[in-house]
């Protein structure tokens, strides 16, 4: 396991974080970037927030998913539940208006989907903060994996 690094470029935070976001451009500045990740999306504007969130793959994406986000989904090719994630997605993203991140790793699919409906019964504030959560979660997870 990776102690947290001092420092990190920004594409080696890019791999971490699912893309390259202005949230993933401050890190890198930044001393102890993982460390301070919490702080520094909770500081940032929604609409970097609603970015960082929005460089995730969606729980059960199929194309345009990195190696690591693919592993971590899982291999669970289940068309039903395909769908359903699918369309529970759609719904959450068109309630809340960012995507549904959530800390998987190896999780199978349909516990995820049960996630999935409890969350959608939580408020957009309740969300986003549980979204910014799981997405630093996420990042520290493949850090410590590395």
């Amino acid at each position: 396991m990776h102690e947290l690094p001092r420092q990190l470029s920004e594409d080696e935070l890019a791999e971490l974080f699912e893309g390259h976001t202005r949230f993933v451009e401050q890190l890198a500045q930044l001393p102890d970037p993982l460390g301070q990740a919490r702080k520094v999306l909770a500081d940032a504007p929604e609409e970097e927030q609603i970015e960082a969130l929005g460089t995730h793959p969606r729980i059960g994406q199929r194309v345009n998913v990195s190696e690591v986000a693919a592993r971590e989904q899982g291999s669970d090719e289940d068309p039903v539940l395909l769908a359903a994630l699918a369309k529970l997605n759609k719904s959450y993203e068109q309630k809340f208006g960012f995507r549904f991140v959530v800390f998987v790793d190896g999780r199978p699919r349909a516990e995820v989907l049960s996630v999935l409906r409890q969350r959608l019964q939580n408020s957009r504030e309740e969300e986003l903060a549980a979204g910014l959560d799981d997405l630093v979660a996420i990042a520290l997870d493949r850090w410590r994996k590395r």
